[in-house]
């Protein structure tokens, strides 16, 4: 007789939440049982219009942001190409740009690969106690700083960003300042009505309890970035040059309607439930989470106080790989190892051999946290912590 499978338990929201919300689910279902509405694409009007619905609902819950700043993306990854590469694009000279070892390769790989080709001089700050201060950031202006592209949460340490002051050091020297907010839309306010960012960059599928294949970004000056993609909009057909108003400038081809039924479900989930109410729970279930993991000795966790509901750790005497391996195989438990493609920052706190993270959501249940925080203990207590010490 085959063993019974344990129920399983999902903490890999940071990568793409799940469970989904039951009304997006319903929403991407409904949006697929009618023909797709969307302006200049069809004369019919049977099916739901999920650009605006989507774009306006987003834009105010990212706190008063104009709708028609906001475009709309394949992802976060996408988003941050265009801007990087928008941004460049009419630069005739070599300039400075800042990044930080807190990021993601969604940043760092298009800024390396501009510094390959001449095209900019990089310099990536480090963070200390898992943030980066604003000093650090003032410190390494150049005269010919033009550009900062940051995270304003880390996807490994959970630990929120101060980009109000940092913000507010880079627009005093005319510094251009690209924000992304990949892990932080959807579990702490934004408020990007009065907030010094000139972009903000998120996704449709962590936080904001969407599905993959979606995403986006808040421009304040349209004119700042040039658009690097032309194609079909649906409007000024007659035309032969791209559409240089907001958002057609930098929105090509058909949407993905079902995503973006999608994620306006998602952001009415948590209008209705609060973020507040969201942020609360989370914070509770961390702190219980670490409390548990340090009570073995040979646990290392990376951060201690994490804003979002991350936590990376390691077990001496193993690696994190076979600590995946096992939560998964014995306990089913999802969780996430390696590199969480932000090498720098794991070259900075455990060598680059990269950790194990838990993310829980708002689905997270008080005794799944429990289950998890037993299985991460069991493997901990058994694990010889004498392997590989000196």
């Amino acid at each position: 007789m085959l063993p019974t499978q344990k129920p399983l338990i999902y903490l890999n929201n940071a990568a793409t939440s799940w469970p989904k919300p039951p009304g997006v689910l319903a929403a991407i279902a409904q949006s697929l049982s009618l023909p797709v509405f969307g302006s200049g694409r069809t004369t019919g009007t049977q099916g739901e219009d999920y650009l605006t619905l989507a774009r306006d609902g987003l834009s105010a819950f990212l706190g008063g942001a104009p709708p028609e700043h906001l475009v709309f993306t394949h992802n976060a990854t996408d988003s941050l190409n265009i801007l990087i590469s928008g941004f460049l694009a009419e630069k005739k000279e070599q300039c400075h740009v800042l990044t930080t070892t807190l990021d993601h390769n969604s940043v760092l790989r298009p800024l390396h690969e501009y510094e390959q080709q001449g095209r900019i001089r990089l310099d990536i700050i480090p963070f200390k106690d898992c943030s980066v201060s604003p000093d650090a950031v003032q410190d390494s202006i150049r005269p010919d700083t033009r550009l900062m592209v940051m995270t304003h949460g880390s996807n490994v340490l959970g630990s929120a960003q101060d980009i109000r002051a940092i913000g507010k050091i880079l627009h005093d020297h005319g510094i251009f300042f690209i924000v992304d907010g990949a892990q932080t839309a959807g579990h702490i306010p934004i408020g990007l009505k009065d907030l010094p960012v000139d972009a903000f960059v998120i996704t449709g599928h962590k936080g904001l309890l969407g599905v993959p294949g979606t995403g986006g970004f808040f421009l304040r000056d349209p004119e700042t970035i040039a658009p690097v993609r032309f194609g079909g909009t649906g409007t000024d057909s007659l035309s032969l040059l791209h559409p240089r108003g907001m958002p057609e400038r930098f929105e090509i081809g058909t949407h993905n309607y079902p995503g973006l039924a999608a994620l306006a479900a998602g952001v009415e989930f948590l209008n209705e439930t609060g973020l507040a109410t969201i942020s609360e729970k989370a914070e509770k279930q961390t702190l219980f989470l670490i409390r548990e993991l340090k009570k073995e000795e040979n646990v290392m966790i990376y951060n201690d106080h994490p804003d979002l509901p991350i936590i990376a750790f390691n077990i001496k005497g193993l690696q994190n790989d076979d600590v995946g391996f096992m939560l998964a195989r014995g306990f089913n438990i999802i969780a996430r190892t390696g590199l969480h493609c932000a090498p720098l920052l794991h070259k900075a706190i455990d060598g680059g051999e990269g950790c194990v993270r838990i993310s829980h959501s708002w689905f997270t249940t008080d005794e799944e946290c429990r289950i998890a925080a037993d299985a991460m203990r069991e493997i901990a207590r058994n694990a010889d912590s004498t392997v590989g010490q000196a």
